[in-house]
């Protein structure tokens, strides 16, 4: 496939995003022929994208979903500005979108939800477990459209957050939850792809179901 007929895929990220992390995203979009191009605050914004990830990062401010602002968190303000305008901008037009960890939060605070702003307060005793390996099991909703692209009803993922969807926004349905009932994936039965998950599935090279999700994207982002 040649680079000026693949889908062009957005990726959002920090600007003070590491290279190694960034040239995972770069990977998983180009090996299922996408052609990947960065999306930060200091730079511009394409005027055509034929699909967007929200990527994984920092905190969202707790005043754009109503919730208590916490003192000892890392945040973004003009990510989460660059990303509420992308989302404005490209969900209309029909564009597919992957959110990821962070990304399934902003979309679910996009469309009017909330967060949970600290799962490790908010949910006594709960393990913290952050890691790259696929080390949580998530059970997926039947017959959701997560669980059509993933082909399985469970699968074991990587943990990096301590934020989590809690009330979902305007048409936003909850389709997977780990063991410990947090919400993991979320999807929109109003939009033809509008999907975020919790887990980073850039990370996880080799696991089928999760390449099959951004393969996904890669193919809505695809169809004329």
């Amino acid at each position: 496939m040649s680079q000026d007929i693949r889908p062009l895929i957005g990726i959002t990220t920090s600007d003070t995003k590491s290279q190694i992390a960034w040239l995972f995203d770069w990977f998983a979009v180009w090996r299922h022929g996408g052609r990947p191009v960065r999306l930060s605050p200091s730079r511009p914004i394409p005027e055509h994208l034929d699909g967007l990830i929200i990527g994984g990062g920092d905190d969202i401010q707790a005043h754009l979903y109503g919730g208590e602002v916490q003192l000892d968190v890392r945040l973004d303000p003009q990510r989460d500005e660059l990303e509420l305008t992308l989302l404005e901008r490209f969900i209309p037009q029909g564009a597919p979108v992957l959110g990821i960890c962070r990304g399934a939060q902003l979309i679910n605070v996009h469309l009017g939800g909330t967060l949970d702003p600290d799962i490790y307060t908010t949910h006594e005793g709960l393990k913290q477990r952050r890691t790259v390996l696929p080390r949580k099991t998530v059970d997926i909703v039947g017959d959701s459209q997560l669980h059509r692209i993933l082909r399985v009803t469970w699968c074991r993922i990587n943990s990096l957050h301590h934020q989590a969807v809690q009330q979902a926004g305007r048409g936003i349905e909850i389709v997977a939850r780990d063991r410990n009932g947090l919400v993991q994936g979320i999807e929109s039965r109003d939009h033809t792809f509008l999907i975020g998950v919790q887990w980073h599935p850039e990370w996880l090279i080799f696991n089928r179901p999760q390449q099959r999700l951004i393969r996904a994207l890669i193919e809505a982002a695809d169809r004329p």
